[in-house]
């Protein structure tokens, strides 16, 4: 590739999580295919159930959200991979994401000893969001974050009565108005206002390896990527689409104190705290 390409055969080294240190803090996003598959999603779980320290989990669930809506007749629309969220569709990611997918995850947790508890953001007024502006499109009650969106002191609260949170994707305004967030960003940022508090490690689990050369092998993961070989991997269209918003993300976070990104196979996360090396990890 390009002169910014980090060495791909570079050893990432330990990952160092839960070594010793009781500040350190897992953030893991879980993506929706996996989510969709009862199977794999329930081995996920068990894997996040076996991982020592705190941690902190969260998902969304628009597939599921938008069977459901067209069970209820409400109509699905979609711009740029981004779901209008009008009245109606609030409703209904309420009840989905909340509700549905929210609390059989929790259940499953308790299943494996996890004492987790489910959580929007306006619960505790952990997360706060204002209404997405309209630009060219208008996307409804849709959230988006500000930098002080994350009430740390009462998730820390919540972890040291050993509590596990389970975010799913709603955020509030902090006066009666709940919102759709997306869920990459509401890791991000819970990754960021709580490195203030612990040595955060935000990891987005989905069905792949990692961030790939080529999308259609899964043996082409790229292992490091820094602020400078994003660009470069952006122009020449290897990283796009639905990647792009959650490698933006992770990069922001870093630039702003979150400790490591990595982004891999949630079949993998096992292995997270015992091998060198998990997916792609993402760099200054």
């Amino acid at each position: 590739m390009g002169k910014n390409n980090p060495q791909d055969k570079l050893d990432h080294g330990s990952l160092s999580f839960g070594e010793g240190r009781g500040e350190a803090l897992y953030i893991i996003k879980i993506g929706g295919n996996v989510i969709d598959n009862p199977i794999q999603l329930a081995q996920f779980l068990k894997d996040f159930a076996g991982l020592s320290g705190a941690k902190i989990l969260i998902h969304g669930g628009g597939k599921i959200a938008t069977q459901t809506a067209a069970k209820l007749g409400v109509q699905t629309q979609m711009v740029n991979g981004r779901r209008i969220t009008d009245a109606a569709m609030l409703d209904v990611v309420t009840m989905v994401y909340g509700g549905l997918v929210n609390k059989n995850i929790v259940a499953q947790l308790q299943a494996n000893q996890v004492n987790a508890i489910g959580m929007t953001g306006a619960d505790a007024n952990a997360i706060k969001a204002v209404k997405r502006p309209v630009k060219d499109v208008d996307f409804g009650f849709v959230g988006d974050l500000l930098p002080d969106a994350v009430n740390a002191n009462i998730i820390k609260t919540l972890l040291e009565a050993g509590l596990v949170p389970v975010f799913n994707a709603l955020t509030h305004d902090g006066n009666g108005q709940l919102f759709n967030t997306n869920a990459d960003t509401i890791a991000s940022a819970l990754a960021l206002g709580l490195s203030s508090l612990y040595e955060t490690k935000l990891i987005y689990c989905f069905e792949k390896n990692g961030v790939m050369r080529d999308i259609n092998d899964d043996n082409s993961v790229i292992q490091e990527i820094n602020p400078s070989y994003f660009e470069e991997l952006k122009a020449d269209g290897i990283i796009a689409d639905g990647m792009l918003p959650k490698l933006q993300n992770a990069f922001d976070a870093i630039q702003n104190g979150v400790k490591e990104v990595y982004i891999g196979h949630a079949a993998k996360l096992a292995a997270l705290q015992k091998e060198s090396i998990f997916g792609t990890r993402l760099t200054k």
